[in-house]
């Protein structure tokens, strides 16, 4: 049996396992929640072979910088019919053509990286742990697509990498966008963990603006606590960059509070408008209940 028929093989029975388990969702949330779940995965792995594909010829063709744009765009469409979950971006949407800059957002899953595919602009990097170089074809394409790598664990790379990225946004104009809280929070609330501090060095060594983009928290959506993964809209808002001019490393402490600052208290004024939507949907629900 050949490599591709494996390959092939091994597609055609995934798909099988998800269908089912989608239709078996129908009863069964549970299964519902696991069919998405591999859904997202699968199209995380897709998506992540394309990017390898694109990358080599963006970068043969001299457009190399645009790699993660072009896979993130391949992540909104893909994901959007698998997983039935979109992003819509209700305010700001002027403010993802800054460049260069530095883009921050709050990290509350893996479906972050869908959230990427709606907002990602061209000439943008991200950042990652440095253990992810080494996963098969996600890994690959970042190492392809100039993926800013962070070894944690070592400070001195970590500065390395850093300086090499402040570099690359002043002689390319090329823009970075990181989670500064460093890790998914997975929170049913609307909250923020502690934000790590090398973003906002970065954009005052750079010398370019901050720019904070916000999603609601989805955990009516997904919540892994729960086993829910729903179908849905989730809103964002990118809020006005912030600028660094004149900043210096002694700033930063006072950046970093005060944009994280910024940033909780949209996501709240978010959740309060999404609690008054639901509430306002019970309330309709049960008025027309009462007049049958």
């Amino acid at each position: 049996m050949s490599f591709l028929s494996y390959v092939t093989s091994g597609i055609s029975s995934f798909v099988v396992v998800t269908v089912s388990l989608f239709a078996l969702g129908q009863k069964v949330p549970r299964a519902a929640f696991g069919a998405r779940c591999l859904a997202a995965y699968g199209s995380l792995l897709f998506c992540a072979t394309y990017g390898v594909v694109a990358s080599i010829v963006l970068r043969l063709v001299g457009y190399g910088r645009v790699s993660q744009w072009a896979t993130a765009r391949s992540f909104k469409w893909v994901m959007r019919y698998t997983t039935g979950v979109r992003f819509d971006i209700v305010e700001g949407q002027e403010h993802l053509a800054t460049r260069p800059a530095v883009f921050i957002g709050n990290h509350q899953s893996e479906l972050d990286v869908l959230m990427l595919g709606y907002i990602f602009p061209p000439y943008c990097s991200v950042t990652a742990k440095k253990s992810l170089r080494h996963i098969p074809f996600l890994g690959w394409f970042m190492s392809l697509s100039r993926t800013v790598f962070i070894d944690r664990a070592n400070r001195e790379t970590a500065v390395k990498a850093f300086d090499s990225a402040a570099d690359e946004m002043r002689n390319h104009r090329q823009s970075v966008f990181i989670f500064p809280e460093g890790t998914r929070s997975y929170s049913d609330k609307p909250e923020l963990l502690p934000f790590k501090k090398g973003a906002f060095h970065l954009a005052v060594k750079a010398g370019v603006p901050i720019v904070p983009i916000v999603s609601e928290n989805y955990s009516h959506v997904l919540s892994p606590r729960h086993w829910r993964f729903n179908a849905g809209t989730i809103q964002v808002k990118v809020l006005p960059p912030i600028s660094t001019e004149g900043l210096t490393p002694a700033d930063v402490d006072n950046l970093t509070k005060s944009t994280r600052e910024s940033m909780l208290k949209t996501l709240l004024e978010m959740s309060e408008n999404t609690q008054d939507k639901v509430d306002d949907t019970v309330a309709s629900s049960t008025s027309t209940a009462v007049e049958i």
